[in-house]
């Protein structure tokens, strides 16, 4: 009999599968990437290495490096089919309903026919994740058609420079880096999940990562650092924080951005972020938003025991740099693509079709009753 708290606990806790290319939660390093500890790669890596450590199973040498980098700037460029479809798209659409028509809309153009095409489909949703979120925006908001084709050496340059019209600082492109490494890949959360399955059917990878996005939208999986950021743009300073976040807690108020499914001490993304998250801060010289979510972090540790998740500094930190509220979780695509298409590889070259049991609840029997008698 299936266990019956399987259901209400959400599956947490049970294994469904196995993966090499990530641990969330176990002993020593909290989060690895194929072994390697995520402050590690946040710190040393660029966004690509990582990229290629999850697709490619082992971090590029500074040849491969180099050579992959062009690879992806090499496939820039929207399909003019594209483009007719962003430019027909509300500005008042949701965003992760224009990054998921996107994919699927690039799933018609450049059908993956063949899984031998995989890696090339993959690395052109790379190269074209930003500008569809950019390209969208800026036409929506803006009324200006951008120039995809810009010379920048990375997707985080090139997320920032198609965003801003000109290229970014160097403290930005790096705080780029270190958000997509962070957001790059958790094992089996739900998006992902949706993913394998999607691959253990043998779909085409565009319609996986179609899945994934939409999975993603959902409130309980992405969007918490947009609600973060809704709320500590309410407080005025870190004392109002406090009165605010404590009358919250006091009507049992859902409050994003702290806790987490797997994770019971900490998160170790939230060091990370929130480091960047202070240097942005006096880069830009805020004196309101980062006090506010630091004080934020200690009322809810003090009161309730739940730490920052990784969405919760990286509100603060994407508000210095810049980018609209309404696109921070289109970056969250941007970045798990690699993860998502890194776990359908893996799905497909040992494939089972994912297909649980279920425990029925309806009536045992019932009495069929012709129409003109009901």
């Amino acid at each position: 009999m299936v266990d019956k708290a399987l259901g209400g606990a959400g599956l947490r806790g049970q294994v469904a599968g196995e993966t090499a290319l990530c641990t969330v939660g176990t002993t020593g390093h909290q989060l690895t990437y194929r072994g390697y500890g995520i402050e590690t790669l946040a710190e040393k890596a660029e966004f690509e290495e990582v990229a290629y450590l999850l697709l490619r199973g082992h971090l590029p040498n500074v040849n491969e490096l180099q050579d992959y980098k062009a690879r992806l700037k090499s496939m820039r460029g929207l399909p003019e089919k594209l483009k007719e479809v962003l430019e027909r798209m509300p500005k008042d659409a949701h965003p992760m309903d224009v990054m998921r028509t996107g994919c699927s809309m690039l799933g018609v153009l450049e059908t993956e026919t063949d899984f031998s095409q995989q890696d090339d489909r993959i690395d052109r949703m790379l190269a074209l994740f930003p500008e569809i979120m950019c390209y969208w925006y800026r036409y929506s908001h803006d009324g200006v058609r951008i120039d995809t084709l810009k010379d920048d050496e990375s997707i985080a340059g090139h997320f920032l420079h198609m965003l801003h019209d000109k290229p970014p600082k160097e403290l930005h492109r790096k705080a780029m880096h270190a958000s997509l490494i962070l957001y790059a890949e958790h094992e089996f959360n739900a998006s992902t999940f949706t993913a394998r399955v999607c691959a253990s059917t043998l779909s085409d990878i565009h319609s996986c990562i179609t899945g994934a996005i939409g999975s993603l939208r959902g409130p309980l999986h992405g969007g918490a650092n947009e609600m973060a950021m809704a709320m500590i743009e309410g407080f005025d300073d870190p004392d109002h924080a406090e009165r605010e976040m404590l009358a919250k807690l006091e009507r049992k108020e859902k409050i994003m951005g702290f806790g987490h499914a797997i994770y019971r001490e900490s998160d170790p993304r939230n060091a990370v972020i929130k480091r960047w998250s202070e240097r942005l801060a006096e880069d830009v010289g805020d004196t309101r938003l980062y006090p506010v979510s630091v004080r934020c972090e200690e009322v809810m540790w003090r009161e309730k025991k739940l730490f920052c998740n990784a969405d919760f500094f990286h509100a603060s930190a994407y508000h210095f740099m810049g980018i609209p509220t309404k696109l921070f979780t289109p970056i969250f695509v941007t970045s798990r693509t690699t993860g998502w298409a890194a776990h359908v590889k893996e799905q497909r070259a040992k494939n089972r079709i994912i297909r649980p049991s279920a425990e029925y609840t309806g009536p045992e029997h019932a009495e069929w009753v012709d129409i003109q008698d009901r």
